[in-house]
């Protein structure tokens, strides 16, 4: 929450400075509040246990939250029921002609798949071109922020001589600490990563528009921001739980067709028998606590049809 203080007091500009959430008086008494509205499209074959990750990040704020969840109309979604998606979804034609504060799009087990042999890719991209207009802030993971590198700038994606899975220590970029999706990161944290490709660092210096604020010497860029803060690429998955990348790990046991890859960082001593270290979590509150606050409740408009073009 903010911390409301008088107008020209002078610690006011060192808070400022510092990405500490303050209010100054003027701007407290004439301050309109209403729920923030989100949008999430969730492709995770497992959805009622992405919702559940998701929606435990997104309420450790004070911030009171509106969801509008959505799935893919053009895609059958084989691992939950129908009655689930018909109670608790809608289709991006049922939601069009509504704005939103903020857009999640999670990843989806299909990144092996050239972008346009997805079925559901016309569908997607049609929400990605609408965002533009109809979204103040969108924050992508894994797959989806692969997907919407290639579709905004034209980044290619390249597949990995073997599964990336694990937890891998990451560092900021010390040059850009002041973006304030990054308030309160340690200079190294650690990010749980589970995907077959990978995006280029060399290519995405390449454009203007994006600032490479973290990465990892083994799992490779991963978190990249558009200058403005309209679009938030997670290349990883911070929202995983801590058994996540080992019920992954046993079921690509399970499959001959596989070959499976021991998540990394993961099992104590490297040992499936044995306990699994959880280092991630405080990060995972932390970046969606920030992203929610600094770049969805702190700026978008109080009247969401006054939203432009971003």
């Amino acid at each position: 929450m903010p911390i409301k203080i008088p107008d020209n007091l002078p610690a006011s500009k060192i808070l400022k400075d510092e990405n500490i959430f303050i209010m100054n008086e003027t701007r407290a008494t004439t301050q309109k509040i209403r729920p923030l509205k989100l949008l999430i499209l969730n492709i995770m074959p497992t959805k009622i246990v992405t919702e559940t990750q998701l929606l435990r990040l997104l309420s450790n704020s004070p911030l009171q939250i509106e969801v509008d969840w959505i799935h893919m109309a053009s895609h059958d979604s084989k691992n939950v029921s129908k009655e689930h998606l018909l109670a608790f979804y809608k289709t991006f034609d049922e939601i069009k002609e509504n704005r939103y504060d903020g857009l999640i799009i999670t990843g989806a087990p299909v990144e092996k798949l050239p972008f346009e042999e997805v079925d559901y890719w016309d569908e997607l991209t049609a929400l990605l071109e609408w965002s533009k207009t109809h979204v103040f802030s969108s924050f992508f993971i894994c797959w989806a922020a692969q997907a919407a590198l290639h579709y905004f700038y034209g980044v290619s994606k390249h597949l990995l001589p073997h599964k990336l899975t694990g937890v891998y220590l990451h560092h900021t970029n010390v040059n850009k600490m002041q973006r304030k999706i990054l308030r309160g990161f340690d200079y190294q944290f650690y990010a749980p990563h589970s995907r077959y490709t990978t995006v280029s660092k060399e290519d995405i210096e390449k454009i203007d528009d994006l600032d490479i604020l973290a990465e990892s010497e083994e799992a490779g860029v991963y978190i990249v921001a558009s200058k403005d803060g309209s679009r938030f690429f997670i290349t990883g998955h911070p929202e995983y739980d801590p058994d996540t990348l080992d019920k992954e790990y046993k079921r690509d046991l399970a499959n001959p067709d596989i070959q499976s890859e021991m998540p990394k960082n993961y099992y104590l001593n490297d040992d499936i028998d044995q306990e699994i270290q959880v280092k991630w979590r405080s990060h995972a509150y932390l970046i969606f606590a920030n992203w929610l606050n600094y770049y969805v409740y702190q700026e978008t408009p109080y009247d969401l049809e006054e939203l432009k073009e971003r």
